[in-house]
């Protein structure tokens, strides 16, 4: 596929990547894949590696192989740590959650997009699916005088539409552009404390969510997660003696590579439903 394509000009940073000044406040861009991908993914880096980290490099080489648009962005404190050389913590969740906002924003309406990250970066993606997935429908409905998928003169649903037989509360936010969310290692909890749960929103999200998780991942082993009540549109995926980073035990004969690529292929798999015509995105 060849390397990363910036947007706007490359300028060199303090990293081996060209990259474009992209948002209100500048944030680095990365972009793999074709540009007449079927969808792009938007990804986050985590709380402390950068979007450039081995990590992130082969999710993103891995989808775009795979025939996907993969954006990757720095949120602003990172973007800091790059220019200065100084690193810091993350900005607080509002600001985040704001320039993920203006991300998203930057990718318009040419393509569905599945909106996702490292870490912090999915658990800031996840609180945000339902937020725009909602606001796109409220902007069609305002568009086209009456909702995408209902008749105008019945007001029920179309034969055939995605809303029809869905029988879903909140299934019309199957016209966003918003196809899903890809976490990869959500942050269930800060480590050694399993009592401090981020998952409230978890337990009523209506947009379909994957969560690619480490069994052995401190943020959320297993034995613990699989005993937390979450939505019916979260589907977990677990990758064998994985930590945060999916990274197995020798003992399991296992690599990282191993890993890494199951979670391209896990990603590939749910994207690809999420854009089949059967499918249902409410």
């Amino acid at each position: 596929m060849g390397g990363p394509v910036s947007e706007a000009g490359p300028r060199r940073i303090d990293s081996p990547v060209e990259v474009a000044a992209s948002g209100a406040e500048a944030s680095p861009r990365l972009i793999d894949g074709p540009a007449d991908a079927p969808a792009t993914l938007l990804l986050a880096h985590g709380a402390g590696a950068p979007m450039d980290s081995p990590f992130m490099a082969a999710i993103a080489t891995g989808l775009a192989e795979r025939g996907w648009r993969v954006v990757r962005f720095e949120f602003p404190y990172m973007a800091r740590a790059r220019l200065t050389g100084r690193r810091a913590g993350p900005d607080r969740l509002p600001k985040l959650l704001e320039a993920f906002r203006q991300q998203v924003a930057l990718e318009g309406n040419a393509r569905p997009l599945i909106l996702g990250g490292k870490s912090m970066g999915g658990r800031v993606a996840s609180l945000l699916l339902d937020e725009l997935a909602s606001a796109d429908t409220a902007a069609s409905d305002h568009l086209t005088g009456h909702p995408i998928g209902m008749d105008p003169i019945t007001d029920s649903p179309i034969a055939g539409s995605l809303i029809a037989g869905s029988g879903i509360a909140g299934s019309r936010i199957a016209d966003s552009r918003i196809a899903g969310g890809l976490c990869l290692g959500y942050p269930f909890h800060p480590p050694g404390r399993p009592e401090q749960l981020r998952t409230e929103h978890l337990q009523t999200l209506r947009t379909e969510t994957l969560i690619l998780q480490g069994e052995r991942d401190p943020f959320g082993r297993r034995e613990e997660v699989e005993g937390y009540a979450l939505s019916p549109r979260v589907h977990i995926q677990w990758l064998p003696h994985g930590d945060h980073s999916f990274t197995p035990t020798r003992r399991s004969g296992l690599s990282e590579a191993d890993n890494w690529n199951a979670a391209v292929a896990h990603a590939d798999r749910f994207c690809r439903e999420r854009l089949s015509p059967c499918s249902d995105k409410a």
